[in-house]
């Protein structure tokens, strides 16, 4: 009979989507169907970064942040790439459909929360389809915001109450590179 480790991870929550687990006195967060999140850096021909804005439930006020998705969460999306959840969640969240994806950093999303890894793609050949807004159930405003004027836009909308993500930094180097 094997005896039990109990230092391995156990579960103290089993969601629809979400797994609570302790490790020692660790509590941490895991992703039921998962093998990432993707955040799209996306720059029009006119050097603008799509944005979305959107209400995250969590924190309960409207939050702007990078298009971003969870990678292969989904019967249909299963063994998906980062590069291919990036260009299937631009279109659906922006309407800008991507003609390439390349990964151009990874790395943990909030370490001391999730073992969830996040992966940054610079999404290139931008046409516009759609108005986007994201699928049903979400409600979701699309900013095309010029990079030369884009910290007195991101002081503008915070100004007005609204989150901005950190991670747009994030997509201004890259874009910047």
């Amino acid at each position: 009979m094997t005896t039990p480790n109990p230092d391995a991870p156990r579960t103290l929550h089993d969601g629809k989507f979400l797994k609570l687990l302790r490790d020692g006195h660790w509590e941490y967060v895991r992703r039921q169907r998962a093998s990432g999140a993707g955040f799209v850096i996306a720059v029009t021909e006119a050097n603008e970064l799509v944005l979305v804005e959107q209400f995250r439930v969590p924190l309960r006020q409207r939050v702007i942040e990078l298009p971003a998705g969870i990678i292969g969460d989904s019967a249909d999306t299963a063994g998906e790439s980062a590069e291919a959840s990036s260009l299937r969640e631009l279109e659906e969240e922006t309407g800008f459909r991507g003609q390439e994806a390349h990964l151009v950093c990874q790395g943990p999303v909030a370490a001391g929360m999730t073992d969830e890894i996040g992966y940054f793609t610079r999404v290139t050949g931008l046409q516009r389809v759609s108005s986007g807004g994201g699928v049903e159930g979400e409600d979701i405003t699309v900013h095309l915001v010029p990079i030369a004027g884009i910290e007195k836009w991101i002081a503008a909308q915070e100004a007005r109450g609204v989150l901005v993500d950190s991670r747009i930094y994030v997509a201004l180097y890259f874009a910047a590179r």
